[in-house]
């Protein structure tokens, strides 16, 4: 038996129509599980045989949500992914596009870095970041409770560098090394290279790095206007080339201390009022404070 679970809300919420799509014209004897209504892992993979499959059908979102709903338990069948969201960063940084055939995923979950939140972990698949990125992230959440049209991140960071999105002082310590950087608009830590639909703050980063190591990206120092110049450069990689105003470390333990309050997203999901994020590589040993 194939299980197709997919996320309502994924693909602009068009992810139970592709389930049943590729239910009804590629996969034989399958079944469409809404997974937001699975209560408890544990009890629904008890039931599945090792020679079933099960389909993960939506995107970066969707994959964070299992990996963390799974964290801990032990799945024997053959378990694969199929990207059918607005962005796919994950799909693309192991070679896969837009609904590409589903792939096996099972490895890319294990030994994932982790944040903690008021006592809760959570594993990350693409990344944890300050900045403009959870700014972005915190105005399409307002924007999706009016409005079902698809939201256009690039046009929040724009206005957001312009308009909003006001820069902070930041601490940064890397393997127990401290940088401090001002007036910082940017300052994820990544596991792979992509996220937020495209962008690529570490060119560099190895989600399959033998050591396990993250790296952070610093969008630091700049004005609105010259920020605003070089951001689009970092959908290529290219901004790299600006180290007046880019720096990149890594490492297996990272912290980001921001001088206020502001806005994280962990793999797009938001937190409001958060000061502080701290990584431990490949561990759930991440702690956030609000």
């Amino acid at each position: 038996m194939t299980y197709l679970l997919y996320n309502p809300l994924s693909g602009n919420r068009s992810a139970q129509e592709t389930a049943n799509l590729l239910s009804t014209l590629q996969v034989k004897d399958s079944v469409s599980i809404n997974l937001t209504e699975i209560k408890e892992y544990r009890e629904f993979f008890s039931r599945i045989e090792p020679n079933d499959t099960v389909i993960l059908c939506g995107g970066d979102g969707t994959l964070n949500r299992f990996a963390n709903d799974t964290d801990g338990i032990e799945i024997a069948c053959e378990l694969l992914y199929y990207p059918i969201g607005t962005g796919n960063d994950f799909a693309h940084d192991v070679g896969y596009g837009d609904q590409s055939a589903p792939f096996s995923v099972k490895e890319y979950l294990r030994n994932l870095p982790s944040t903690e939140i008021n006592g809760k972990q959570y594993r990350f698949i693409n990344n944890v970041g300050f900045g403009i990125d959870g700014y972005c992230c915190e105005v399409g959440d307002k924007l999706k409770t009016t409005s079902d049209k698809p939201i256009n991140y690039t046009m929040i960071a724009i206005k957001g560098l312009l308009f909003h999105f006001k820069p902070t002082n930041a601490t940064v310590t890397v393997d127990g090394k401290e940088y401090t950087y001002r007036n910082v608009w940017l300052a994820p830590t990544m596991k792979g290279r992509f996220y937020g639909g495209g962008m690529m703050p570490t060119p560099n980063q190895d989600r399959n790095d033998p050591d396990g190591k993250v790296s952070v990206m610093i969008l630091y120092g700049a004005g609105k206007l010259k920020t605003l110049t070089v951001f689009p450069s970092i959908f290529k990689g290219e901004h790299v080339k600006h180290t007046e105003m880019v720096a990149i470390h890594t490492g297996h333990e990272i912290s980001v201390t921001f001088d206020r309050p502001t806005a994280l997203q962990i793999d797009g999901e938001t937190l409001l009022g958060v000061t502080e994020y701290r990584v431990r590589a490949g561990v759930p040993a991440v702690s956030v404070h609000r």
